[in-house]
């Protein structure tokens, strides 16, 4: 796999070397430099600025199978970290085609410029195409992604590094992505041509605490929305410091890495939180290590789910979704002990999406229902977790669609 030709040099100034010793060559954009990472791709056609600011691609590098990306530019409303100052999201990104000036009245940088400052590095002038079917029969790789303006790599240095590095498994990553420190979350989703609101805290009917292992904006402006005040407090926060804030539920975040990993401190806290009969809702990485507490397993996926165009049944309502995808470890179905059901699962592959505790109000998903690619066909999630919280209230519950 080289470079696509077209373009004013044909000298590489980045490479892409992966574990095996493959080495493919393009043209560097965004932020200088190296990093060791997993390779994934992501089927999705928009939203790169939402993609690549998503704590869960924490570790990995994103190869886009849509070959133009960057054509509307980026802005500050559109970043899915919590705290973009600390840049968690992804470390790489391969493009196919060049990227264009921008076209669209919302953009205030280019994407190059935008990758320099979050200090991502990129890849462009690959046949993503041919990548991406080389991880589907391979597997996701570990890679080394380097750009040199002047073309100087150490090839063979480059392949030790790839070679070497540990990957994913094993690794906690939700340490790096979490808070610093517990705050305050109130705006609420964004609402064309008016943009943002702000939630009156004071008044809010409810209280959540985010368990943030890497948390996406958009899931706490959907709480917000719905009448929610939320505290985000970092990941290793006691179960009993939890619970001392008096939440009416407890939410489990997305976030990269390893559930095994990170559950090694997150798994007891969970169990306690569960114990305490308060409404429990998690997503994604939040999903995994909620199975973990309840007595089941996770595996590595052979390439992952990343994309928005992903069909998953909802066996509850048995209505089929069009939800966004990013993962790279699972849930294993045949662990979920007695008394967890699963509730959603893949269309692609058959793999668990979803689980809840019989008789409790604890329940999780894989996927991510704030992305919107359906464009709002998992929102009811929110609404069903909401309708706990309300009932443990007393109160009337709300139309989950």
């Amino acid at each position: 796999m080289t470079a696509t030709q077209g373009w004013t040099t044909t000298k590489a100034t980045a490479l892409l070397v992966l574990a095996d010793g493959t080495v493919i060559e393009g043209f560097g954009i965004g932020a200088t430099g190296k990093v060791q990472a997993e390779v994934c791709f992501n089927t999705a056609l928009t939203g790169y600025e939402e993609i690549l600011t998503d704590p869960s691609y924490l570790g990995q590098i994103v190869t886009f199978t849509f070959p133009h990306i960057g054509n509307v530019g980026t802005n500050e409303e559109d970043i899915e970290d919590l705290t973009p100052a600390a840049r968690r999201g992804a470390v790489g990104v391969i493009f196919k085609a060049s990227i264009t000036d921008p076209s669209n009245y919302r953009a205030l940088k280019h994407l190059d410029q935008w990758l320099k400052a979050r200090g991502v590095i990129g890849l462009c002038g690959v046949d993503t195409r041919a990548l991406t079917a080389w991880i589907r029969e391979n597997g996701a790789p570990n890679g080394v992604i380097a750009h040199d303006p002047n073309g100087v790599f150490d090839i063979e240095a480059l392949k030790k590094e790839a070679r070497e590095w540990s990957g994913l498994v094993g690794l906690d990553l939700a340490i790096v992505a979490t808070s610093g420190q517990s705050s305050q979350w109130t705006q609420k989703p964004w609402v064309w041509n008016e943009g943002y609101s702000e939630l009156d805290a004071g008044t809010a009917k409810y209280h959540v605490v985010c368990v943030d292992y890497g948390v996406k904006r958009n899931i706490l402006r959907l709480f917000a929305g719905l009448d929610c005040r939320v505290t985000v407090v970092p990941a290793k926060t006691a179960a009993e410091d939890i619970l001392a804030l008096n939440p009416d539920g407890i939410f489990l975040s997305n976030g990269p890495g390893d559930p095994a990993a990170t559950g090694e401190y997150s798994v007891p806290v969970i169990k306690a939180l569960v114990a305490s009969g308060l409404p429990v809702f998690g997503i994604c990485l939040g999903h995994q290590m909620l199975a973990l507490a309840l007595g089941g397993t996770t595996v590595k996926m052979h390439q992952g789910h990343h994309g928005a165009n992903h069909p998953v049944k909802d066996y509850t309502t048995n209505k089929v979704e069009i939800v966004s995808m990013n993962h790279g470890f699972a849930v294993d179905k045949n662990s979920l002990p007695e008394g967890v059901e699963e509730t959603h699962v893949s269309l692609f592959d058959g793999s668990n999406c979803g689980l809840r505790l019989v008789g409790k109000p604890v329940f999780s998903v894989q996927h991510h229902p704030e992305a919107s690619p359906g464009p709002q066909d998992s929102h009811y999630l929110f609404r069903r977790f909401i309708n706990m919280v309300r009932e443990k209230k007393g109160e009337p519950a709300l139309a989950e669609r």
